[in-house]
């Protein structure tokens, strides 16, 4: 009697389902006052590609970089950021290098969430590296903001649509900003394939970089920045610099790349007490 082989193993793809494949990752972020001043990070937990670093500082500010250990967010992946500044604390955050969307091997849209929670007498800055939509790919990015009455903020964004040479990704953004409960800001944006006039001279005008930086800081209840336009010295690009209720300052500025746009923003050199 002659016995047949065993059925080969089954491999990964046919006992892991689609879902499985698909990363999910938080990390987070909690900054504290100590007696003195200085700011400590009680909480620093990286996870998956959201690996975090505490920089060195030569003040009272706790810093922190986030570093990219793989390639994410990718089709169906869903990433997460979450941190808090408690009350007086200065808490710092930046990243090593851009965040690329990239389409993946498994259909689905990828979601990049950040959310910031700011209390009084805290301040915290958000200032990541642009955020690049490569061709093929489909991301949610949301940010939201909670600051207490007295909180401070500085927040910078910046998405550039395609890499050099190639069409643009699909890219929607949300941004939320409440204070003391009541939303300062709420915006949504989105750019790519199957959106209607994002290229349009009404919205890029052919540009493929827009960023924004919003300040929030009680002084400006005083002293509101005042309304002005921003043209980039060395090329095409533009930037307006509008207050908000709230109190705050936003810069919106498109160009042809991010580094046209970095300049833009930090030329727009918007007053604070700090």
């Amino acid at each position: 009697m002659t016995l047949a082989p065993p059925p080969p193993a089954p491999t990964a793809s046919a006992v892991v389902p689609p879902a499985a494949r698909q990363l999910r990752a938080t990390a987070r972020i909690a900054a504290v006052a100590d007696p003195y001043g200085v700011s400590r990070l009680p909480v620093l937990d990286g996870d998956g590609p959201l690996a975090l670093r505490r920089l060195r500082s030569h003040d009272a500010a706790a810093r922190v970089c986030v570093v990219g250990a793989m390639s994410a967010p990718v089709g169906g992946d869903h990433l997460r950021i979450e941190a808090t500044a408690g009350e007086r604390s200065d808490l710092r955050i930046t990243a090593a290098a851009a965040t690329i969307a990239l389409p993946g091997h498994h259909p689905g849209t990828a979601r990049y969430d950040v959310a910031l929670d700011v209390a009084d007498g805290a301040r915290l800055d958000w200032l990541p590296e642009p955020l690049i939509s490569a061709a093929g790919s489909d991301l949610i990015q949301t940010t939201t903001v909670d600051l207490a009455p007295t909180a401070r903020l500085v927040l910078r964004e910046e998405q550039v649509l395609g890499r050099t040479g190639e069409a643009t990704g699909r890219l929607a953004a949300r941004l939320t900003v409440r204070r003391a409960g009541r939303v300062l800001l709420d915006q949504e944006t989105a750019y790519g394939p199957g959106v209607p006039g994002w290229d349009s001279s009404a919205v890029l005008a052919g540009h493929r970089a827009v960023g924004q930086l919003l300040v929030v800081d009680p002084a400006f209840e005083e002293q509101p920045v005042p309304v002005r336009t921003l043209a980039a010295s060395d090329g095409p690009g533009q930037a307006v610099i509008t207050p908000l209720a709230g109190p705050a300052a936003l810069v919106t500025a498109v160009a042809p790349d991010a580094l046209a746009v970095r300049r833009l923003l930090e030329a727009a050199a918007i007053p604070t007490g700090w």
